[in-house]
């Protein structure tokens, strides 16, 4: 008769829990850290262990002293950048060397001037409108725009102006913009303009940059900081572009020009993402410059989405609402 083979002692035990986690993800929690007595009892762990992980949390900077004597918690990444900035600093330096060779390299080997490669710079606001132009009066088919609704949404428009000149001719034209977009006056009568000639336009909560495909064969896009543009024709890169686009397209929400502001699935979609910057610890200038809006802007909406969170501490109403959201 066999026996049959038992397995190892041990090989359905439950995983050990990481202490120190576990301490960080309580002290985000309640805001702070009283006592590691207090915290050793909600944690169900012995206070020498909880003693050990809470020291370990201070070393990484995760966790730093209060005037009162608790611990409360720092931003990750806040604690990230001072405990791997002198790392980062000496890669920085190696990659900026890095850098220099492979310019110099390019320098020497670069194409003659008056041969356009795959990839052309263009400079000034007469040039690259000029480019702009061009491009939209051999455009037939399809022409899709993402506008990142940022400071310089005025300069952004005029450059953008001459993309809309195929409006009528039977060219199919997508507009992807941010959500913003619908709440400024200004803003909002263009995109119902744009709409009404015929333009197809989606907003979500950010728009990365500001570009234009045209024919699914040449794409331009514009850094408004340097008022410089790219000319792009790899096919590649056209195609890489297309593909962000039609991704941003599907997770955007229909404009039309019946909507007002903020409302149902676009002031959800703008908290979610508000959520999410602060669970990461960032600041309202940072939160407000990813969704290109003024900071006095981007407190209100942290206001009225933050009203009914019990929080300690911004970063733990972030954690709070992140977490809501997501199981939502």
């Amino acid at each position: 008769m066999s026996t049959a083979t038992l397995p190892p002692p041990g090989a359905f035990s439950m995983p050990e829990p990481d202490p120190e986690a576990e301490l960080y993800r309580y002290a985000a929690r309640c805001g702070r850290i009283s006592s590691v007595a207090t915290a050793a009892a909600h944690l169900g762990l012995p206070a020498d262990t909880v003693q050990a992980a809470a020291a370990r949390l201070v070393e990484l900077h995760l966790l730093r002293a209060a005037a009162d004597g608790g611990l409360v918690p720092r931003e990750p990444s806040a604690a990230a950048e001072l405990v791997v900035t002198p790392l980062e600093r000496a890669m920085y330096e190696r990659r900026e060397q890095a850098d220099r060779l492979r310019e110099r390299i390019d320098g020497i080997t670069r194409a003659p001037a008056g041969e356009a490669g795959a990839v052309d710079r263009l400079e000034g606001i007469a040039e690259i409108r000029g480019l702009i132009k061009l491009a939209a009066e051999v455009c037939r088919d399809e022409l899709v725009v993402l506008h990142p609704g940022e400071a310089a949404d005025d300069l952004v428009d005029e450059l953008l102006d001459a993309c809309y000149s195929v409006l009528g001719d039977g060219v199919g034209v997508r507009v992807v913009c941010p959500h913003r977009s619908r709440a400024g006056y200004a803003a909002r009568a263009r995109l119902t303009q744009l709409a009404g000639r015929g333009a197809c336009i989606r907003t979500l909560s950010r728009v990365p940059e500001a570009a234009v495909v045209f024919d699914r064969s040449l794409a331009v896009t514009l850094d408004v900081a340097e008022l410089s543009a790219r000319r792009v024709r790899d096919q590649g890169m056209v195609r890489f572009l297309l593909g962000l686009f039609d991704q941003l397209w599907d997770g955007a929400t229909p404009f039309a020009a019946e909507d007002q502001g903020y409302s149902g699935e676009i002031a959800h979609d703008l908290q979610q993402t508000i959520a999410r910057l602060m669970a990461q610890g960032l600041t309202d200038e940072v939160v407000a410059r990813r969704l290109g809006m003024s900071v006095r802007t981007c407190r209100r909406h942290i206001a009225a989405m933050l009203q009914n969170l019990d929080a300690v501490s911004r970063f733990q109403a972030g954690v709070q609402a992140a977490a809501r959201f997501t199981l939502a």
